[in-house]
């Protein structure tokens, strides 16, 4: 048997571990349940757009060597800006496609007009601004920018999300998603990019854990009566 000083060790260290992790195995558990009760599609945001628009069709288009843009082609993309066509190319410029001419970028307007394609009609706008850079935990990280946020009139502090630099339309971001982003954070504990499962707190949590599940189990069998009877039967 385990003699009591150990015991009493044992004891003292799963008490504390157990109120160090406590915090932790509760946000996993109000997390897991939040993840598993919520519908991801309307986490995305799915019920305030409407059904993927279709690539509009265009004629009169020039060809690639009619485009003023001295190194090689790599990639090249026809988009639709407000109605009209742009090449694309090599994912650094835009080129109207019909004309040629190299476009420095969307305005406010065409910028409305890019959500509004994507957006439900009865959303009423509130403002719309430029934003050149965030920060790592803002809603738009590890998107294009700079980009155009636009904001609707909702309770849910509803925003949409345009790229300058080629006009795509890029997320949609509301008070749900919110929720959502802070409780996989706390869930997967990596406080920067929210996605690495193979960060460091993590691992060293998931260790502890596992030693205060272990000395809880060894706890119940040095002083559950049932093992001592046992013990005492075997001696």
């Amino acid at each position: 048997m385990v003699k009591r000083k150990t015991a009493l060790r044992i004891r003292k260290a799963h008490r504390y571990l157990g109120i160090f992790l406590g915090i932790q195995f509760l946000m996993w558990t109000i997390s897991g349940m939040y993840f598993s009760w919520t519908d991801i599609d309307e986490i995305h945001g799915d019920h305030y757009k409407k059904v993927v628009p279709e690539q509009a069709s265009f004629s009169n288009l020039i060809g690639s060597s009619q485009i003023a843009i001295q190194e090689p082609i790599k990639t090249l993309e026809l988009l639709e800006i407000a109605g009209q066509p742009y090449y694309w190319i090599n994912n650094t410029k835009i080129f109207n496609a019909r004309t040629g001419a190299i476009k420095e970028g969307l305005t406010e307007q065409e910028a409305l007009n890019v959500a509004d394609r994507f957006m439900l009609s009865d959303l009423e706008l509130g403002q719309i601004q430029r934003i050149d850079a965030v920060g790592k935990h803002h809603e738009y990280r590890g998107r294009p920018l700079p980009a155009y946020e636009i904001s609707y009139k909702t309770d849910k502090n509803l925003k949409a999300y345009v790229a300058v630099n080629n006009g795509r339309f890029q997320t949609v971001r509301y008070r749900d998603w919110r929720w959502f982003d802070f409780l996989w954070m706390t869930h997967t504990m990596d406080y920067q990019g929210r996605d690495n499962f193979n960060n460091i707190i993590l691992r060293a949590f998931s260790l502890l854990g596992l030693i205060t599940v272990g000395s809880g189990f060894l706890l119940w069998y040095t002083s559950s009566p049932t093992i001592r009877k046992i013990k005492k039967k075997l001696n």
